[in-house]
């Protein structure tokens, strides 16, 4: 990985495949960051679309740069071609391109609820 900080703001949703591609990524390649979780905290939801301009999630900054409406692939793609990861061929353990069924909805709620993912500060 890079030898630099990153900063990293995520608004994602709760339960979403989309917003957990982008945690994937994350996971993937052990960075930290901050969750803005726009379902539980609508305030977020605003922070989010007066930033991005737009109302689509997930969206990420990154180090000060707003990623609108992107999936984890993308954000994957951004970091690495902003020199801030090197690409890894480590598999995601979460599809980082594509909404989610409702088997996995529920799988991410167990999860969520059964214990606290580490490296990540949920802010309601």
């Amino acid at each position: 990985m890079a030898e630099q900080d990153i900063e990293i703001t995520a608004y994602l949703k709760t339960f979403c495949g989309w917003s957990e591609g982008v945690r994937a990524i994350f996971r993937k390649y052990d960075l930290e960051f901050e969750e803005k979780d726009i379902i539980k905290n609508p305030a977020f939801r605003w922070e989010m679309e007066q930033k991005s301009g737009q109302p689509l999630s997930p969206c990420v900054v990154v180090n000060g740069k707003m990623l609108p409406d992107v999936s984890g692939e993308e954000v994957e793609a951004w970091m690495t071609e902003n020199g801030l990861i090197n690409l890894s061929d480590a598999e995601a353990d979460a599809p980082i391109d594509s909404a989610c069924t409702d088997e996995q909805h529920a799988a991410m709620e167990a999860e969520a609820r059964s214990n606290a993912t580490p490296n990540v500060r949920i802010i309601e």
